[in-house]
């Protein structure tokens, strides 16, 4: 919500007047230094949007005010110029309101454009969202990355590596929504309160690393040649994507990691294809070139990699991962009931990478059980065992 400074206001004022944290109020107005705000400046109030309302008979913008859980002076804020004593039956006035509710449903098909959707209601709700495009698909699709904390501990989560686990985008949305909606309502997820995690950690967050093929999975063909004739040859002339892991070119993303990509060469589809082809050479697509040139850039602690299917969390590579990591992944297993998996015959994902290069914990957390893509008619629960799992994440 956009109000505008009169004389003498402050963003401590506004905390207090909207009931909001006042670093939520800074961080949603970065480009402004709070000692120096100038009348009729812009200012965003994060986790308030404003509607229309009708005066009817006797009402006053105090009796307005009680029945919304305001201050007067909060509605006043919004209608600057206007007489609260000379208020007329049918008069249009503007007034605050508190968004307490979900932008993000998630239980539905949940394609690139709707994740676009989302994101953009999102930010404008919550303008201390930082959001950055960190590259481009093969289609030329953006691949965003979301940001929220102040927290010296950078921790990272990411899903829909592959097409056909796209469900796990609309789970860490959500999650990203209700951590926004819990910031701003002074609210807690699991009895957990979230301001100290705020201020404590910075969270980085990649819904959709693979967009072209999650809208392959979901939506068929794209109608652009020489991707249409290309994946349903690679397809077998088949139309049911339902099985396609890879991005547009064939290539599946969670094998382009230099972490003993050579041994999945080996044994792994010598072409491009639905899935398991590790390309032709390490970090050869541009997505997940741009997953690595932001894991090199933001320095995180920890990574999560969100997947489907199977309810484990693998957590090792090598032996190359910290003590710390079977601390962290004993919690994971503890607040989800998912079973923890130190060694698998894997090579090349991004979280193997990631423990190789930084030795640090690096998670693939396997959401849900079956085939993918797994059905919505498990989302609900794939989402309260996601949760407890990305809550943990910032706390640990």
């Amino acid at each position: 919500m956009q109000i505008s400074v009169r004389q003498g206001d402050s963003f401590w004022y506004y905390s207090q007047l909207y009931q909001l944290p006042l670093q939520l109020i800074n961080d949603s107005n970065r480009q402004i230094n709070p000692n120096n705000l100038s009348v009729g400046q812009s200012v965003q109030i994060p986790g308030f949007t404003q509607s229309n309302y009708e005066i009817s008979s006797g009402e006053t913008i105090w009796s307005i005010a009680r029945q919304r859980n305001l201050s007067a002076e909060a509605i006043m804020l919004v209608n600057q110029g206007l007489d609260p004593n000379q208020l007329q039956v049918g008069q249009i006035i503007r007034v605050p309101v508190r968004v307490n509710w979900r932008v993000v449903n998630g239980n539905e098909e949940y394609n690139y454009e709707k994740l676009i959707e989302d994101l953009r209601e999102l930010a404008s709700i919550y303008p201390f969202i930082i959001t950055q495009v960190i590259g481009n698909s093969v289609m030329g699709k953006e691949i965003h990355e979301l940001r929220i904390g102040n927290g010296a501990k950078k921790v990272h989560v990411n899903g829909s590596f592959h097409g056909n686990e796209w469900i796990t985008t609309p789970v860490l949305t959500r999650f990203l929504n209700d951590y926004l909606l819990g910031l701003t309502n002074n609210g807690s997820i699991s009895n957990v309160n979230l301001n100290p995690l705020y201020q404590n950690t910075m969270l980085s967050m990649v819904p959709m690393v693979n967009p072209d093929g999650v809208n392959l999975v979901i939506q068929g063909p794209p109608p652009e040649e020489p991707y249409q004739s290309n994946v349903v040859e690679m397809n077998n002339g088949s139309l049911d994507f339902s099985n396609w892991k890879a991005n547009i070119r064939g290539v599946d993303l969670n094998n382009q990691y230099p972490a003993k990509w050579e041994i999945e060469k080996e044994r792994k589809p010598d072409s491009p294809g639905p899935r398991d082809f590790p390309g032709p050479y390490p970090l050869s697509e541009p997505e997940a070139q741009a997953m690595a040139d932001l894991t090199r850039i933001r320095d995180f602690r920890r990574v999560n990699a969100f997947h489907t299917q199977g309810q484990v969390i693998y957590w090792g590579f090598e032996n190359q991962e910290p003590p710390e990591a079977r601390t962290i992944v004993n919690e994971y297993a503890n607040v989800s009931g998912y079973q923890p998996i130190r060694t698998v015959d894997s090579f090349a994902g991004y979280k193997d990478w990631f423990i190789q290069e930084w030795n640090r914990p690096g998670y693939t957390i396997e959401l849900g059980s079956g085939t993918n893509p797994l059905p919505l008619s498990q989302f609900n629960q794939i989402y309260r065992s996601a949760r407890s799992i990305l809550l943990a994440n910032l706390y640990m």
